[in-house]
């Protein structure tokens, strides 16, 4: 299966808890910080909740 990078690129401060959670449930707690997982179709929904707040890249 296809890995992601994603990296957090905006605070959390002033999102709603909900999203806060799916940064943390991501490995995020950080700007800037990195996590580097497969792409699930799970993980993949946890990102398009926090498109805004993130930034993700396809790993060869």
């Amino acid at each position: 299966m296809a890995k992601v990078r994603i990296t957090q690129v905006r605070s959390k401060i002033g999102s709603p808890e909900r999203q806060k959670r799916t940064l943390q449930a991501l490995g995020l707690n950080k700007v800037n910080a990195v996590v580097e997982v497969e792409a699930t179709p799970q993980i993949m929904g946890m990102i398009r909740k926090v498109t805004h707040l993130v930034k993700v890249e396809k790993v060869k």
